[in-house]
């Protein structure tokens, strides 16, 4: 089954931890991310994974009857935003929480195990 990992971060506190460092390098991806992803490969859970942009580059579509209404961000009224994600297989939700909990996010930030419905 596929699971999806999301991973939430905090953009303020990534911004002021370095004030001077461009979005693309507060997103960049470190060493204990490169290792994990390697672990899913090596174990052959690895289906997909990258880094979102930044909140502030979010754009929203929504259809308002016949017109479409398109809101630049970003809309989060929350602490975390979404920061990235890993689509996963796994054998069951254990063995996904398992992975989330490897993943170099969870040590401090918060990491959503989802299932994945497949389109029919």
């Amino acid at each position: 089954m596929q699971y999806m990992l999301l991973i939430h971060v905090d953009e303020a506190a990534m911004a002021a931890a370095a004030p001077t460092a461009s979005p693309d390098k507060a997103y960049e991806m470190g060493q204990p991310f490169m290792a994990y992803n390697e672990a899913l490969k090596k174990a052959g859970a690895w289906v997909a994974g990258d880094r979102l942009a930044p909140s502030s580059s979010t754009t929203r579509v929504r259809m308002l009857g016949d017109r479409t209404e398109v809101l630049d961000g970003p809309f989060a009224d929350t602490k975390e935003q979404l920061g990235g994600y890993y689509i996963i297989e796994a054998q069951d939700l254990d063995a996904a929480i398992q992975w989330a909990a490897r993943c170099p996010a969870a040590q401090n930030k918060a990491v959503e195990v989802r299932p994945i419905w497949k389109a029919q």
